[in-house]
């Protein structure tokens, strides 16, 4: 399954940072975000619950920096 999330990020190095958590995430299978579109695609592993990545999303992010969000 793949969505497309906007995201809140304030400049190119902090968006490769949060591509990279995004990715790291467990359940997620890939991830590519676009500074300049502020979206993020992320295509996650068969049989998880989005939900629930999508929180564990938004806590690997805002580990790196707190002001980054991802929106539904």
């Amino acid at each position: 399954m793949k969505k497309i999330y906007r995201v809140e990020v304030d400049c190119p190095n902090c968006a490769e940072k949060m591509q990279e958590a995004i990715k790291n995430t467990e359940g997620v299978k890939d991830a590519a975000l676009s500074f300049m579109t502020l979206k993020c695609k992320v295509e996650f592993e068969e049989g998880v619950d989005t939900d629930d990545v999508l929180f564990n999303m938004r806590q690997n992010v805002k580990a790196i920096e707190d002001e980054m969000e991802i929106y539904e």
